[in-house]
C-alpha cells in the first residue's frame, strides 16, 4: 500500500527554495508518528531539505545524479517504478515529495494523508490537484490556529476509488 504524505495550501503551494512555507508543530508531529517504522521514498530536493536522515525509517531517495553520495542506511534509486519495487508490499509505505514525486505518484497510491493549510502562499513547489472522480474524503481533522500554529489546517484522508 502506498500513501502520499504531504502538506499543502489552498492554492497547492507545498514551498519555496527547498523550504517548508510554515511550521506547523503538531502536522509534524503525526507525519512523524504515520511514517516512523515505514518505508519513505522522496525526491533528491526533499531529502536535502532534512538536516540529517529522518529516524526509524527507511530512507528511499529518487535522483538522477550518478554517484549521488547520501548517509549510511538511505537507497538510492533513479525512478519511481524503482522506489516502487524495493518497498515492502505486505505494509504502508509513504510518498513524502516533492512536487514532481507527488504528481507522479497519483496514479499507483492506494492513499492520500493531506494537511490543509487555510491560507495561500507565494511557492516554486505544488501539490497536484486531487481528482474527485477518483478520490473519496472519507476522514477530516480540523485544527484552529493558536500560539504555536500561524494558519489554521485540516487534516484529510482520501482513498482511491
Amino acid at each position: 500500500m502506498f500513501t502520499i504524505i504531504a502538506a499543502a495550501s489552498e492554492n497547492n503551494a507545498l514551498g519555496k527554495n527547498n523550504e517548508l512555507v510554515w511550521h506547523l508543530p503538531n502536522d509534524f508531529k503525526r507525519f512523524k508518528a504515520l511514517t516512523t517504522n515505514h518505508y519513505i521514498i522522496m525526491g533528491r530536493k526533499t531529502f536535502e531539505s532534512f538536516p540529517k536522515p529522518l529516524p526509524n525509517r527507511t530512507h528511499i531517495i529518487i535522483t538522477r545524479q550518478k554517484n549521488y553520495s547520501a548517509p549510511e542506511g538511505c537507497i538510492i534509486v533513479d525512478n519511481l517504478k524503482k522506489a516502487i519495487n524495493l518497498c515492502p508490499k505486505n505494509q504502508e509505505n509513504f510518498i513524502i515529495g516533492g512536487g514532481e514525486i507527488y504528481k507522479q505518484s497519483m496514479e499507483i497510491a492506494d492513499k492520500i494523508e493531506l494537511t490543509r493549510v487555510h491560507t495561500k502562499v507565494d511557492a516554486d513547489t505544488f501539490f497536484p490537484e486531487i481528482d474527485k472522480n477518483e478520490w473519496n474524503l472519507i476522514a477530516t481533522e480540523s485544527h484552529p490556529k493558536d500560539e504555536k500554529h500561524a494558519f489554521d489546517f485540516t487534516y484529510l484522508t482520501y482513498i482511491k476509488k
